[in-house]
């Protein structure tokens, strides 16, 4: 099986592990290699090693869940934030005393990290003998023989094209309840801090009828819920030769959504200058899209989010926020929020608190600024504030969520939400949980009813902690 480490900066930039595994791989089959793999980051690079681990099963590679069994030991990387990065280069050093152990094992660097640092991985570090960028996992059979004749192998050449909507992902998510699909790859906005544009390329977006063909596979196979993930979903568009029109993402929300009334729609991330009025209506029209949207704020000052050229001010931005729950009034919204950006004064960070406790953010990812190398930011600005102010900062920031993560939770008490039952409580195998359509967390006991992983229950919320709601089913 496949073992995969999602690794992201969470509430107090701490990091979190979590694991999900694919189908045992058939004993019968006389495979070539078996191949291990960890996957670091966000959903997208989720998404991403479930097309890894397909391409590798259809080239007769098998999956394993004991790294001492594998010949072959892959790590998708992501460069966004810089303590992923870390975490990585300790991780592979750990693999190398492997190698040492056993020649005949190959390790290859996947994804964001491989594009940006495929030089030092290779020559100066010397811990890798495959570097695989986001656009080249097609060509991963190839580099696995290049490397097999103690070659370096090296695929990092960025695609206006590819999509990988032709193949069909090997599910890592465990509870076959949620799974994720990718509707689009890239990005076009230039945000002065971020890497992505470098590592993942521009936009392109998926043929809509793969879409909905994958996600009605997904239904049909028992799957309850899906996430469509993007960089920006918002600016999805596709043009339909047969009909002679462009799909937007509002429509294909929609189209997915009319696939059946019991599968459940989420979908990440929206760029606020993206998001449109025609999303937020079909959201308002189908119960089956969860009233959930995460809407990046980055910082909460106008100046600052010119520097970070985010195309939008603080005042565009809140006025967006208004329009979203004027159309969705029970609509949560979540945000990612960055402390100690370039120049950031104390006057700029008030009011990015100022700007949460307006918006009244459910939860927010919340970082200090790193720098990342080949960025605007890096090339333009100064990274001028002091580490410790950032911390501090981002301290202040974490405070200001953990109030209104707590007094929104406090409203739910009381409230009953239908929620899809998504495995056992990690803490006890008494209690189920899942999530609401506003995408809170909630813990309840099975109690003597019969309902099981992938049903639908109602659960009335009877206290809260900051994070999770923990209720009774009574439905």
């Amino acid at each position: 099986m496949i073992q995969l480490l999602e690794i992201e900066n969470k509430l107090h930039d701490e990091v979190r592990q979590g694991e999900a595994y694919a189908p045992v791989s058939d004993s019968n089959i006389a495979y070539k290699k078996y191949f291990y793999i960890e996957s670091y980051g966000c959903a997208m690079n989720f998404s991403d090693t479930e097309i890894i681990a397909s391409i590798l099963n259809s080239n007769g590679y098998g999956a394993t869940r004991n790294l001492e069994e594998a010949e072959l030991i892959f790590v998708n990387t992501c460069s966004i934030r810089e303590k992923a990065e870390a975490t990585v280069r300790k991780r592979l050093t750990e693999f190398r005393k492997l190698k040492e152990a056993n020649k005949r094992i190959l390790v290859g660097v996947l994804g964001c990290m491989a594009e940006r640092l495929k030089t030092k991985l290779l020559e100066e570090e010397k811990l890798v003998d495959m570097v695989i960028g986001p656009d080249s996992y097609r060509s991963l059979p190839s580099l696995i023989a290049q490397a097999e004749t103690g070659q370096k192998a090296v695929n990092v050449l960025l695609s206006r094209e590819e999509t990988y909507a032709d193949i069909s992902p090997i599910r890592l998510d465990s509870n076959g309840v949620c799974a994720f699909v990718s509707i689009m790859r890239g990005c076009n906005n230039m945000c002065s801090f971020c890497v992505v544009p470098f590592t993942r390329g521009r936009e392109r977006s998926r043929d809509a009828y793969s879409i909905i063909a994958e996600s009605t596979e997904l239904f049909n196979n028992g799957y309850k819920e899906i996430t469509l993930l993007g960089q920006n979903v918002d600016s999805y568009y596709w043009y339909d030769e047969k009909k002679d029109q462009q799909i937007t993402f509002a429509q294909l929300l929609e189209q997915v959504a009319l696939i059946h009334p019991a599968l459940r729609i989420r979908f990440s991330t929206s760029h606020p200058k993206d998001i449109t009025d025609d999303v937020l209506f079909v959201m308002a029209k189908y119960d089956n899209v969860c009233n959930h949207i995460h809407l990046p704020l980055q910082s909460g000052s106008t100046r600052l989010l010119q520097l970070m050229n985010r195309t939008y001010s603080k005042g565009w931005y809140t006025t967006k926020v208004d329009r979203i729950k004027e159309i969705l009034p029970n609509c949560t919204i979540t945000a990612d929020i960055i402390t100690g950006f370039c120049t950031e004064t104390e006057e700029d960070h008030q009011e990015t608190l100022e700007v949460m406790e307006y918006c009244g953010y459910d939860m927010s990812y919340m970082y200090y600024y790193s720098e990342r190398p080949g960025t605007l930011a890096a090339k333009r600005f100064e990274d001028d504030i002091p580490l410790d102010v950032k911390k501090r900062r981002l301290q202040e920031v974490v405070d200001m969520q953990g109030k209104l993560s707590t007094a929104g939770n406090l409203k739910d008490i009381g409230k009953t939400f239908k929620i899809l039952i998504e495995g056992d409580s990690k803490k006890s195998e008494l209690d189920f949980t899942g999530r609401s359509e506003h995408n809170k967390s909630v813990v309840f006991p099975k109690g003597n009813f019969n309902y099981k992983k992938g049903d639908y229950v109602l659960v009335k919320v009877k206290e809260c902690t900051r994070a999770t709601l923990i209720g009774e089913i009574v439905g």
